[in-house]
């Protein structure tokens, strides 16, 4: 858990240093810096922001860098310093290291933002990686794996985009990659499906306390991003000559998903609700319907959804043995960042986010507008920090 963060020329927050709590609450206008204040804390975790990926758009204009420091309570410390440049210094402990996921391992964050709330419609990258935040801080041999896919997926494509026609070089070097590429897909599978397996009870959890009126209609599945019970490479091979002609790998772990589904119940219906069926009085059954769940819910509702596929993770990160009986990484107090918690959610919604967080072994950073959240929140927290923040100088209350 943090404990003391310090932040410097990031966007309007000039020079910042705040001693934190269990529950910590960002109050202020529009504009005023309460975003910048979580998107420190994203950047000190996963070395980018959720805001811009070039570091110039969030380095303080005439300023060179961007540092961000934290203490945790067990002593240790992080910190990231961002050039204009893109060049990126990590200290763990006063030590240089060079390898962002060391600090990611000391400090698991999970956001909750408008920003997100377009996950169930967009592209598959982020349900990919809400599963993959998981495995990550789960599982120790995942990262590898898929740093090492990544970098022969990259080194595939480039030669894909280049060529339309391969030599026999290098068709032999694409063979190669295949083959390893297939073998760092199978290990990424098998730790993804496994999490996933796990997860999902999980969620049905969080859906009962969130959207207790949909618990029996929604549902999660996983899709691989390609058939697993036929070895990756051979399936690249027989797609190969489509692939010269995108210029991309079209199947693969990359292009793994996690859908949420609506499936309708059986309801019953008469000859009223249908055309001409029939002059008796019958009563007959609607078929089970399963569509993508974004196609269905309000966007509250789906604020909420996207709200208990993160919250779900929470509780089976921190349990303290796997089901499955293999070596669980140690994972450190995960934090929550919560911005703009009052957008499209009412009191009632609010009240339910709050007592579930609450109730989670977690460190809390939310935003709010107004000081109407103080009151709401105390109920939960007595641990809690309140902070005004204003042309980025943040305050106490």
């Amino acid at each position: 858990m943090i404990e003391r963060l310090q932040v410097l020329n990031l966007r309007n927050l000039s020079q910042v240093d705040l001693q934190s709590a269990a529950c910590n609450v960002f109050i202020g206008a529009n504009g005023s810096g309460k975003t910048s204040l979580l998107e420190a804390i994203f950047l000190l975790s996963r070395g980018k922001s959720f805001r811009h990926h070039q570091p110039k758009r969030y380095i303080q204009h005439h300023q060179s860098t961007a540092t961000v420091h934290a203490r945790l309570t067990d002593s240790s410390t992080l910190a990231i310093q961002k050039q204009t440049d893109a060049t990126t210094v990590l200290r763990l402990n006063q030590t240089t290291v060079y390898n962002q996921s060391l600090l990611t391992e000391q400090l698991p964050t999970l956001l909750i933002d408008p920003s997100t709330m377009d996950m169930l419609e967009q592209g598959s990258a982020s349900r990919r990686q809400l599963l993959d935040w998981l495995v990550f801080h789960m599982k120790q041999g995942f990262h590898p794996q898929w740093v090492a896919y990544q970098r022969l997926l990259k080194q595939r494509n480039s030669l894909l985009k280049q060529h339309r026609q391969l030599t026999q070089v290098q068709l032999a070097e694409l063979k190669a990659w295949d083959k390893g590429l297939s073998n760092h897909a199978a290990l990424i599978h098998h730790y993804r499906e496994r999490i996933f397996t796990e997860w999902q009870p999980y969620f049905a959890e969080s859906i009962v306390q969130l959207l207790p009126s949909y618990a029996a209609h929604l549902s999660l599945s996983y899709n691989a991003g390609y058939d697993t019970t036929v070895a990756l490479d051979v399936q690249l091979n027989e797609r190969l000559e489509q692939d010269l002609q995108l210029g991309y790998t079209r199947i693969g772990n990359h292009r793994a998903d996690v859908h949420v589904h609506w499936r309708s119940s059986d309801a019953p219906y008469t000859k009223d609700t249908i055309s001409e069926v029939s002059k008796e009085e019958t009563t007959y059954k609607l078929p089970i319907l399963k569509e993508q769940a974004a196609n269905v819910l309000s966007r509250g509702e789906k604020k909420l959804l996207i709200t208990a596929l993160r919250l779900s993770q929470l509780p089976l990160l921190l349990k303290a043995t796997d089901s499955f009986n293999d070596e669980l990484k140690s994972s450190a107090t995960p934090v929550v960042l919560l911005d703009d918690i009052t957008a499209e959610l009412d009191e009632r919604a609010i009240e339910i986010l709050l007592s579930t967080l609450a109730q989670l072994p977690c460190q809390v950073f939310m935003t709010s507008l107004t000081e109407e959240i103080g009151p709401l929140v105390h109920e939960y927290w007595t641990a809690l920090n309140m902070f005004h923040v204003k042309q980025g100088v943040i305050s106490t209350f």
